[in-house]
């Protein structure tokens, strides 16, 4: 089931303190990134978010579940916290100083 896109703009917005917060469409679902790197996704219109030492001891109660079968599990936000943007906000910017650089693409070169 495909995320709706008034829950990714509610998230989205919810997060406008924490940095440079953009959506971008994964296979149906979202990909969450923050300054450039992806720190999240919303699927099913769940929020999960990448598994960081910070971010566990910020919220050692969030469960841990894959955002889609086969994936790496991730912490599950429940929906109850997404009003408290503060909050959040906090949360996305600790995982994210935890994160590393995306690996810069490699460029083709083009056949002569």
């Amino acid at each position: 089931m495909a995320s709706d896109k008034n829950t990714v703009t509610f998230i989205v917005d919810q997060l406008s303190t924490a940095g440079a917060v953009s959506a971008k469409p994964m296979f149906g679902e979202y990909g969450l990134y923050c300054d450039g790197k992806m720190f999240g996704m919303i699927c099913d219109g769940q929020l999960f978010i990448k598994p960081t030492a910070g971010g566990r001891t910020l919220a050692p109660y969030l469960e841990e579940a894959p955002p889609y079968r086969g994936a790496k599990p991730c912490l599950l936000v429940d929906a109850d916290r997404w009003d408290d943007g503060d909050w959040l906000a906090e949360f996305v910017r600790i995982t994210v100083a935890e994160l590393p650089m995306p690996k810069p693409k490699s460029r083709k070169s083009k056949p002569a």
